[in-house]
């Protein structure tokens, strides 16, 4: 089980830097039914309850033509994470990994991503199911999922690694 800010056996926890600004801007709001870390799912599922995105203005307008894809790439920011740990025990035995090894929400900067399907978009706010984020959580950004698309370039030469 997880409990908020504990430390495991040979977990490893770092005084990070001050932080300094890069820039990001909350382009909306998250809406789920968890509000706590031991109620959410550890991953979305594409048959998980209908969660609400909502957009803020003056960002309403890129929503538009989001309608023609099915899934999408939702990219936020997990607010009430911890952000020291370097190496953690995710099935608490004492056994670590590092962080960048891990989808834990503990990241120097969380950053979370889950693919979401969307179900209907009312005015500014999408419906969607596969989120494991916890209610208020704030948005950071929203893409097609990379998946659907094919790259756009002919090939070059250095896209193949050759093997020796």
């Amino acid at each position: 089980m997880v409990r908020e800010s504990e430390i495991r056996r040979n977990e490893v926890a770092v005084i990070p830097p001050e932080p300094s600004d890069a820039g990001l801007i909350f382009i909306g709001r998250i809406r789920t039914p968890w509000t706590s870390r031991l109620m959410a799912p550890r991953q979305g599922r594409p048959d998980g309850p209908v969660c609400r995105i909502e957009i803020f203005e003056p960002w309403q307008a890129a929503l538009d033509g989001i309608e023609r894809f099915e899934r999408l790439e939702v990219l936020y920011w997990l607010h009430l994470s911890r952000r020291d740990l370097v190496r953690q025990s995710p099935g608490d035995n004492g056994t670590t990994y590092g962080t960048f090894a891990l989808r834990s929400p503990v990241r120097p900067n969380p950053i979370g991503t889950s693919i979401a399907m969307l179900v209907a978009l009312e005015g500014s706010t999408l419906l969607v199911r596969g989120l494991d984020c916890l209610d208020g959580t704030p948005l950071l950004d929203l893409k097609p999922d990379r998946t659907l698309f094919k790259p756009i370039a002919p090939e070059q030469p250095g896209d193949r690694q050759t093997q020796a």
